[in-house]
């Protein structure tokens, strides 16, 4: 995580880059990638390259990505690798600094999430690895006075058929005095050997081995730990606070006040938590010390009673409604709800002469540097990326990096700043409460006719992107029920924006997870409305989407839907696309003595290309068990303005024994490449509750399903 050199001018933005021989005589290459962000002429930028390759054969691929358990770490130098043709034994990763080659070309700025690590740089990572390649074979040709047409690369070595022949590591000097060729041809999709083929994890061996470094491992000379405790009302402020009970306490070195929030700083985090604990903060509570859930669903209901932006409309929903046999109308609701990451949040800054240094496991790098370069008042700010010990979203605000930084700059050493559980639970940035009101209608053969839904939810967008809305519209709070495969050719969609007090972020797959429950819950209830099986029915209704049709054909067929669950058990199914893959799921429950069980999901995806399968699978696995936790237990709840849950005991896990078994089919359809670490979310919750209502005939219409007074097994 060294920090890395500052260029005095900015990169060529369109074409490949050498960016010179690296040190010990490598090859470093770099892709450029347009269109780029445009960036101040004068802000000079650290680089790295995409590609190394060392005197010994070891070849360091540089993750534009960050490495928060979706596999990227993996993924992406099989990409590299594929092209190189390099021994991937010697394949290693080096997590990239902030500059113009590693912005993410689907987000137009450095940065992870939205599913779009490996769909972002499927194309770059391979040009990168295909023009190292070329370079080699160009080395060794000219080496050999033989031409290149002749020369062959594999397994990290270019071979000559004379019997010539010269590894990676011994050509790399040589290659890289070398123009970089602007145009390689990529391999067909026929010659790949990696691609596509299941690939141990790059990352399992430290994760291992205690090795990798994560943001609260961070350690470096002389660094000093801060503990944060904020404002327990959302827009507090510090009001007064007495220093000298945190600094008795052995080890504490400072107490440090930001405008709503204090520190103790002190040799190591437990001097620094006794610290803390000693003080008795004043607090300014402000106006947000009188919400509660009871307001918020006040104004939750409020809303749907009023008209919206009107998202999406065809032909005419309400005439349609008015014709059908029959209707339904329905009011589904989910909660706020936290990522607590298994890894709490923290960060580390250091105010050097000359610039800054922070230490965090983030995933906007970019946003991260220029957080910091404000309040350090430098914009010589190097980010060093660390491994993420979970993400979801979270680990896209900045809310870390700026009270590491000032706290930094306050204290004049590096300061690591540790949230507590409680202070991270109570202090997120939540998925946002919603409430959305579906009216639907069937005609006398029971097929759907129109449907009428209505969403009432706070912005995302509007806190962090204001620009991005218009109308007083977030697309994100409708993504999922816009432009779904099942909906019929009378609909309307309206998003009703609420202003509640509590701030909202990015939560795994996003709407989607919120959506996928609404919709997947009105197509179980239409298919009951119907008489109709609620597989059957969703497969009629996807006649003409074939991916989507296929993957919830091929869930159903794992499930062995066609045959009886065994005795006391009972199924659901649900399918939702998002982020470009398809996903369906199918939720097999039983209700005992001992409360609601969940046994088995299988799950099926189609993601396009799928280029590492094991990651993928994993991937599904991790978004079930995401989105079951939700499921069966998520909710945060406002008392007097604070989070009434602090830790595990009050905002619980899903448990080893409450873990159902998860079988997940990864079909290779060689479609368009779609992304992988949030659609396993969405199905999972609405497939859960439709098994609950198989078994007892009840709709929840809420979540969490714990709310719903049944009991949880295990």
């Amino acid at each position: 995580m060294a920090s890395s050199p500052v260029l005095s001018h900015p990169l060529n933005r369109r074409q490949v880059l050498k960016a010179g021989a690296a040190a010990a005589g490598g090859l470093m290459i770099a892709v450029a990638i347009a269109p780029l962000r445009a960036r101040a002429a004068s802000g000079a930028q650290p680089l790295t390259a995409f590609l190394r390759i060392a005197p010994d054969d070891t070849v360091t691929v540089i993750l534009p990505s960050s490495e928060m358990g979706q596999g990227v770490a993996t993924s992406e130098p099989m990409l590299v690798a594929e092209e190189l043709e390099c021994d991937w034994r010697k394949v290693k990763v080096e997590f990239a600094p902030v500059d113009t080659p590693y912005v993410n070309p689907m987000f137009q700025i450095q940065g992870t999430g939205g599913s779009t690590s490996t769909r972002a740089f499927f194309v770059p990572l391979r040009q990168a690895g295909a023009a190292a390649r070329e370079m080699l074979l160009r080395a060794a040709a000219s080496q050999w006075g033989v031409p290149v047409a002749q020369c062959t690369a594999a397994d990290g070595r270019i071979t000559h058929p004379g019997g010539k022949s010269a590894t990676y590591g011994a050509l790399a000097a040589a290659a890289a005095k070398l123009p970089v060729p602007a145009h390689v041809p990529l391999k067909p999709r026929s010659q790949w050997k990696l691609i596509g083929q299941p690939t141990p994890r790059l990352d399992t061996p430290p994760k291992v081995d205690g090795s990798a470094i994560y943001g609260i491992d961070v350690r470096v000379p002389g660094m000093l730990v801060g503990v944060i405790a904020q404002s327990p009302v959302f827009g507090g402020k510090l009001k007064a606070v007495d220093e000298r009970p945190a600094m008795a306490v052995r080890g504490v070195r400072q107490v440090v006040k930001l405008p709503d929030a204090v520190v103790v700083v002190g040799d190591g985090y437990w001097p620094a938590k006794k610290g803390l604990t000693a003080l008795k903060p004043q607090w300014d509570e402000g106006a947000g010390a009188a919400l509660d859930s009871q307001q918020i669903d006040k104004i939750q209901r409020q809303a749907l009673a009023a008209r919206g932006y009107v998202a999406e409309e065809s032909g005419d929903a309400a005439a349609a409604l008015r014709q059908s046999a029959r209707t339904i109308d329905v009011t589904y609701s989910v909660p706020y709800l936290a990522h607590a990451t298994m890894e709490p949040m923290n960060a580390a800054a250091y105010l050097r002469p000359g610039g800054g240094e922070v230490w965090v496991g983030t995933q906007m790098q970019e946003m991260a540097q220029e957080a910091a370069g404000h309040i350090f008042g430098s914009q010589q700010v190097n980010i060093n990326t660390t491994y993420l010990g979970g993400g979801f979203g979270r680990r896209s605000e900045l809310d870390t990096v700026r009270a590491a930084a000032a706290v930094a700059k306050e204290v004049g050493k590096p300061v690591k700043l540790i949230w507590s559980r409680e202070e991270d639970i109570q202090h997120d940035f939540y998925r946002p409460v919603s409430r959305a009101r579906m009216r639907a209608g069937l005609d006398r053969s029971g097929k759907v006719t129109a449907w009428d839904i209505r969403i009432a939810s706070p912005s995302i967008m509007a806190r962090l992107f204001p620009q991005r809305v218009q109308h007083r519209f977030d697309s994100s709070s409708v993504e999922g029920a816009v432009k779904s495969p099942y909906a019929p050719a009378h609909r309307r969609i309206e998003y009703v924006m609420t202003d509640i007090g509590v701030p909202v972020g990015f939560w795994r797959s996003v709407g989607n997870s919120i959506s996928g429950f609404y919709v997947e819950g009105l197509v179980d209830e239409l298919a009951h409305a119907a008489g109709r099986d609620p597989y059957v029915f969703r497969r009629d209704l996807l006649a003409q989407h074939p991916r989507e049709r296929a993957v919830l054909e091929r869930a159903a067929a794992m499930a062995h839907w066609d045959k009886p669950p065994p005795a006391g058990h009972y199924r659901g199914i649900a399918m939702h696309p998002s982020f470009g893959s398809m996903v369906a799921e199918v939720v097999e429950i039983s209700i005992g003595n001992d409360g609601l069980r969940v046994h088995r999901v299988d799950c099926a995806v189609d993601c396009g290309i799928a280029v590492n399968p094991a990651t993928i699978a994993a991937q599904m696995e991790s978004g079930i068990v995401f989105g079951l936790t939700a499921a069966l237990f998520g909710e945060i709840t406002i008392e007097r303005g604070r989070v009434k849950q602090s830790n595990f005991d009050n905002y619980p896990m899903l448990e080893m024994g409450q873990m159902p078994a998860i079988e997940v089919s990864v079909m290779q359809t060689g479609g368009k490449l779609g992304g992988i670490g949030e659609p396993g979310t969405p199905p999972i919750a609405p497939a859960l509750v439709n098994a609950i209502f198989a078994a007892t005939g009840k709709r929840l219409r809420t979540l969490p399903v714990m709310k719903s007074g049944l009991r949880i097994a295990g």
